[in-house]
């Protein structure tokens, strides 16, 4: 009978859901009643709630309304369900994520949470199935019914959490093939590798460079402001259409402006009355891994050496279930091993690899959340000993005229003769980490006599000019990304500003200088030059090289020499990436000193034979290349270039650009879409009251038949951010639609 019940839920459809009972939709209805949400012309929300659980419950509602899909996949995928909606082939990824989120463990950690963090969680577990409950139509791909320990799973706002990091073909390939895994003998323990084509990502056209992952943060203090107030630059670079946009007001004191992540219930980047603060993707090291010497007992258990002694593996059983091709659903079940250290991920040679990284999902959810309400730097340092931020640095600009970079708080101590760069002896005691650092002892800036800070994803030790950390003051550890070509750029622009307003700090963040073509084009210009006169090739690339000499390195729609720089830069990184990396050598370093000049030309000569077949000239406008298209509420969007699009003037980051436009081709284009970059941007104004504006890429609603669907792509294109509206003067004559939510709109 079991096995019976078992198969009938397996082949039971993901989205069947039986509706609420009436005294449970009663209750979220009263709830509604204390709501208000008010749409701007931008589709933009502006909710206000009674108390913080009110305002949590309009703000989810009205992102389920905006894009339900998107909310919920972050779920699906945070939750290691993704393969009850896309298959077998995503059953490796969840159970990455399985090896750290338990739903008995979550349950447990939730109801140990304080009172008024479960009273948020309840609210948003109310708003989504409120949400469903009222718009039969829309049908949940996996998840029918939201329960508050859930949002434990997806508690810290960044685009993945560290685990994310974790490769899934060594997950795979570990655990793929576990009975094979270990023998008798000690010494002939091993992981044999699995293909796994499937899971892999698929490779770059052309092996292009990938579009740098990060962010842009500058703060600019009062003596650096036209208006002696402080100023911030939000400018995260992520995926198009990752977040959402709202205004969250409360009875308790909640007051907050910016952009969530869906489905998550705080503002992961924006401000509120009193301060504002920016989150960078750091390159601090918070994940290592550990290699361990295993034995396999007489009974078949697994045992890890430490020091001297050998201890068990914790064991869980996990089951996944996964969709056959037919709908139906099928499971499949593994034994997962752990150390104190962290969770088996891969094996390397003999040894198994357990990996260390932050998992306090109370404690991070804790902190995303008291920070928006914090209403100084004092208060916000308060919030941040948390310790809960593993991966973003921050740039924090008040209404005291305070600003600071801060450093990520969770950063483990660590034993200086290790280097954890790479795997170290998990069976050594010694390398194991030896609590955290107290936020007092990481590299950050309080109020630097400069008056800037800001960071690129780079270093910290430039952070501030001449008032920045000093490396050599700081485990090496503490920084990991280096260098980067927006680098020089960021610096650049705020020391050639005495006094910024907000204008102004726009047109810094947009500036369109390209450092890395700057120090890279004169090389190609050096070896035309060098070239003997009857060298064929003078002849043949003498008008693509005199453009390029002539060029400014700025970007632009109608900028030619952009779109060659593009092409030969392209060429040039995939012929000596790999050579780079393998000698730690900073690409654009690299690039400058290495290749030879008949490798230049040849890769000029590449780009040049690349734009005439695929745009019929070398002489092509970058705009004509680089385009916004939004076509579909599809997670992963379609291009086309018989459909209409937009040209873009922005340009990758790989080449120095402050303003990102992560773009390429797809197999079915030769135009290259924009896919990442700058998406939510604002610039603030903080004093007697905040001063605001912004704009997002493409709409707020991610329903192609919504009149928000693409309705910012003009003013994303021409850089004319529009005016964030935060009180009610300022909305005023721009609101579209006020109701509670479960209200049907007016016909």
């Amino acid at each position: 009978m079991r096995s019976l019940i078992l198969a009938l839920l397996l082949s039971a459809p993901a989205f069947a859901q039986a509706p609420p009972p009436d005294a449970e939709r009663a209750r979220w209805a009263k709830i509604a009643a204390g709501v208000t949400i008010v749409r701007d012309d931008f589709g933009i929300a502006h909710v206000a709630g009674r108390t913080d659980a009110d305002a949590v419950f309009g703000m989810i509602y009205a992102q389920a309304e905006d894009d339900f899909p998107r909310v919920e996949t972050n779920y699906i995928n945070a939750l290691g369900r993704l393969a009850e909606a896309e298959g077998e082939a995503a059953l490796f990824r969840d159970l990455r994520m399985r090896l750290w989120i338990d739903e008995e463990d979550l349950k447990g950690r939730h109801a140990g949470a304080p009172d008024w963090l479960r009273a948020l969680t309840g609210a948003w577990a109310d708003a989504l199935n409120f949400y469903l409950a009222t718009h039969p139509a829309v049908k949940p791909r996996v998840i029918t019914r939201f329960e508050p320990w859930m949002a434990l799973a997806f508690s810290e706002g960044s685009i993945g959490a560290d685990y994310e990091g974790v490769s899934i073909p060594g997950v795979a390939a570990f655990y793929g093939r576990i009975p094979e895994v270990a023998v008798a003998a000690p010494d002939r323990l091993a992981a044999p590798a699995l293909a796994l084509d499937r899971l892999a990502a698929p490779a770059l056209a052309l092996d292009r460079l990938a579009e740098p992952a990060g962010s842009n943060g500058f703060a600019i203090a009062p003596s650096h402001s036209a208006s002696g107030k402080a100023l911030l630059l939000i400018n995260p670079h992520t995926s198009f259409y990752f977040r959402s946009e709202a205004q969250v007001r409360s009875g308790d004191g909640l007051g907050v402006y910016g952009a969530s992540t869906w489905g998550q219930f705080f503002v992961y980047q924006g401000f509120n009355d009193h301060l504002g603060w920016m989150h960078t993707s750091s390159g601090v090291d918070t994940v290592d891994e550990f290699a361990l010497d295993v034995r396999k007992e007489d009974d078949g258990s697994f045992s890890w050496r430490d020091g001297t002694n050998w201890r068990p593996f914790e064991t869980r059983a996990v089951t996944l279930r996964y969709r056959r091709p037919d709908g139906t659903m099928a499971a499949r079940s593994f034994t997962t091993w752990a150390t104190p250290m962290g969770p088996i991920t891969r094996a390397e040679g003999k040894r198994w690899i357990a990996t260390g990284l932050m998992f306090k999902p109370v404690e991070a959810l804790q902190q995303s959340y008291l920070r928006t309400k914090a209403n100084s730097l004092g208060s916000y340092l308060q919030v941040a000993k948390l310790r809960a931020n593993s991966s973003n640095n921050t740039l924090v600009a008040t209404d005291e005229g305070r600003i600071a970079y801060l450093h990520p708080q969770f950063v483990p101590v660590r034993d200086p003769r290790f280097d954890y760069t790479k795997p170290v002896d998990g069976s050594d005691p010694a390398t194991r980490w030896r609590g955290e650092h107290d936020i007092e002892e990481l590299p950050q800036v309080i109020d630097p006599a400069n008056g800037w800070a800001m960071n690129v994803n780079n270093r910290p030790w430039t952070a501030a000019g001449a008032d920045s950390p000093r490396a050599d003051r700081f485990p090496k550890y503490m920084d990991q990304a280096g260098e980067n070509a927006r680098e020089d750029h960021a610096i650049a622009v705020l020391t050639a500003t005495p006094k910024f307003s907000l204008d102004s700090l726009l047109e810094a963040a947009y500036d369109p200088h390209l450092t890395a073509f700057a120090q890279l084009v004169p090389t190609l210009v050096a070896a035309f030059d060098r070239l003997p006169p009857a060298d064929p090739q003078r002849a043949a690339l003498a008008a693509p090289v005199t453009a390029l000499r002539g060029w400014d390195h700025r970007t632009g729609e109608a900028s030619v020499p952009m779109s060659l720089a593009v092409m030969w830069g392209e060429a040039m990184a995939a012929r000596f990436k790999a050579a780079a990396k393998a000698d730690g050598a900073y690409l654009i370093d690299y690039l400058t000193t290495v290749p030879t000049d008949a490798e230049r030309l040849a890769a000029l000569d590449a780009a040049v034979a690349r734009l005439t077949k695929d745009f019929g000239r070398w002489a092509t406008p970058w705009g004509e290349i680089n385009r916004l298209q939004r076509l579909t509420g599809d997670l992963v969007q379609p291009h086309d270039d018989a459909r209409p699009s937009l040209p873009i003037g922005m340009a990758s980051a790989n080449w120095g650009a402050l303003a990102s436009f992560g773009a390429g081709p797809s197999p079915a284009t030769k135009r290259w879409y924009g896919s990442y970059g700058n998406s939510f941007v604002a610039v603030v104004e903080f004093g007697d009251r905040v001063r605001a504006r912004a704009i997002s890429a493409g709409g707020q609603s991610g329903d192609p038949a919504s009149p928000h669907f693409f309705d910012q792509a003009e003013r994303y294109r021409a850089h004319d951010f529009r005016p964030v509206y935060l009180t009610g003067d300022d909305l005023s004559g721009h609101v579209t639609r006020r109701y509670a939510p479960g209200e049907a709109a007016a016909p």
